[in-house]
């Protein structure tokens, strides 16, 4: 009985707290009617096999982004751009691979043949070729001769393929970032003469964040795949990992095992990406020129070999979402001071590239972004986990009175400049603006691969996310 009677009284509270704010009637209206149906059902247009997943620069993208502007047309949404109407057109290449294989043969002269997407894969930036070759082990692929670090010394990896870890030998030192991204490790295994270079992850993953190296066929291998290799070490690949990150030096060799690995490929330089952004004018006579962006990115890692890679949690969700805070807002009958603005980006999946170059080129109308709302990966779990920056100090307490009338966070962090500014808030956050990330607290099953489908995204999760936002975008453009 004491135990119901506290259940009780702890209802109270939570009912007295939330009830302790109101909403105007227009707002509380607006607040009713985001319909997570609404937003699930545009997730799973984005996520179907008519977008192909989506990857930036290809006409599978440039299709789902023409449908997004004709969403953002049919609501009203004020297009950015008296030429391209909603499409932010820029630079965006990409590689398209066909199809791809892989061999390791064995000292004893056994081979084993292994299986796209589940054994290997090759990263979403790699030239074509074939070739049989020998590996050498370069355990993080690093280095750096001014730290006094060198993973590749005494190896030879001219024309083998590299094998390491992503990481770095110590991950409090931040003097080791600039060699933990992948465009720096390849191009430091090219410089060294590797034919390509091989990371060991848990779980295969499409990657397409990286630069197209002529005569360069990077790919990932799963730990399975790489136990096999090692085993000839009499080491499976956590062994060797953890060795490395106790050690905090290098330990390199090279093996007896080779490889017979084959890329079709073929590179466009010259596509091009979009961004979709369309936005409704604030109702104060100055303060309509600042600008609250509501944003998420579009795109994912497209097909490799024939597998689709659907992206329906990243970053179908938060595109979903962000599409339905814009119909909310285009059909409100009273708007906030200052404007609001709602981008899907294109090439974040390709190292921030669409909201890099949407940054730099913000549409001429405007004189500030004065705030950003990220949504990334909202579809999968039961509460948000969220990030903020702390430009403003009142920027923190409006998102705490927004989630007061929806209760959906759980953990939160803070964005700082030394942190890991690795979604589309960060080209915003480096200008000035306050931000906040939306992610939905998972787990988030399948990242980046195949599995990633419209069946794993809970709609409630989408229509919380997109109340939340919502409010507190509508009470910092107010303000």
């Amino acid at each position: 009985m004491k135990s119901m009677f506290n259940f009780i009284f702890c209802l109270l509270i939570v009912s007295t707290t939330i009830s302790s704010q109101t909403l105007s009637p227009a707002v509380q209206t607006a607040f009713e009617s985001i319909d997570p149906l609404d937003a699930y059902n545009y997730n799973k247009i984005i996520a179907s096999d008519e977008f192909k997943g989506r990857l930036t620069g290809t006409e599978s993208f440039k299709k789902a982004a023409l449908w997004a502007a004709g969403k953002f047309e049919e609501w009203g949404l004020k297009p950015i751009d008296p030429v391209y109407g909603y499409l932010q057109p820029y630079n965006a290449p990409y590689s398209q691979i066909h199809s791809t294989a892989m061999d390791l043969i064995f000292p004893d002269g056994d081979t084993l043949t292994l299986e796209p997407a589940k054994d290997f894969i090759p990263l979403g930036f790699s030239d074509k070729g074939s070739h049989l070759a020998g590996i050498a082990f370069a355990g993080w692929g690093i280095y750096a001769p001014e730290l006094g670090y060198d993973d590749y010394s005494g190896i030879d990896v001219k024309d083998k393929f590299v094998l390491c870890f992503r990481g770095t030998p110590n991950r409090k030192d931040t003097s080791f970032k600039h060699y933990d991204k992948h465009r720096t490790r390849m191009e430091t295994a090219k410089a060294k003469g590797a034919l390509g270079l091989l990371y060991i992850y848990k779980d295969v993953l499409a990657n397409p964040n990286g630069d197209h190296i002529p005569d360069f066929m990077p790919a990932m291998i799963s730990n399975d795949t790489g136990d096999k290799l090692l085993a000839e070490k009499e080491i499976t690949s956590e062994e060797l990992k953890k060795k490395l990150r106790n050690d905090g030096t290098p330990f390199s060799f090279e093996l007896n095992t080779n490889i017979i690995f084959s890329v079709d490929a073929e590179y466009y330089p010259d596509a091009t990406g979009y961004n979709v952004a369309g936005y409704i004018e604030g109702t104060d006579p100055e303060l309509k020129y600042e600008c609250v962006v509501v944003g998420g990115h579009l795109d994912h890692c497209g097909t490799i070999a024939g597998i689709m890679f659907p992206g329906a949690n990243d970053n179908g969700s938060g595109s979903a979402v962000v599409m339905e805070i814009a119909d909310t807002y285009a059909a409100m009958t009273a708007r906030p001071k200052r404007s609001v603005m709602f981008v899907l980006f294109g090439g974040e999946e390709k190292g921030l590239r669409g909201s890099a170059y949407f940054a730099d080129h913000f549409p001429a109308q405007f004189t500030k972004v004065d705030g950003m709302f990220n949504h990334d990966m909202n579809g999968e779990g039961e509460g948000t986990n969220y990030g903020y920056s702390l430009e403003d100090p009142h920027f923190k307490e409006t998102l705490l009175k927004a989630n007061e009338f929806v209760g959906t966070f759980r953990n939160s962090f803070e964005i700082k400049p030394t942190g890991s500014l690795n979604s589309d808030y960060a080209p915003f956050f480096k200008k000035g603006a306050s931000v906040v990330a939306f992610f939905s607290n998972g787990p988030h099953l399948h990242y980046h691969q195949s599995g990633d489908t419209i069946y794993r995204i809970n709609p409630d999760m989408l229509g919380d996310i997109a109340k939340v936002s919502f409010l507190g975008s509508y009470f910092w453009a107010d303000r």
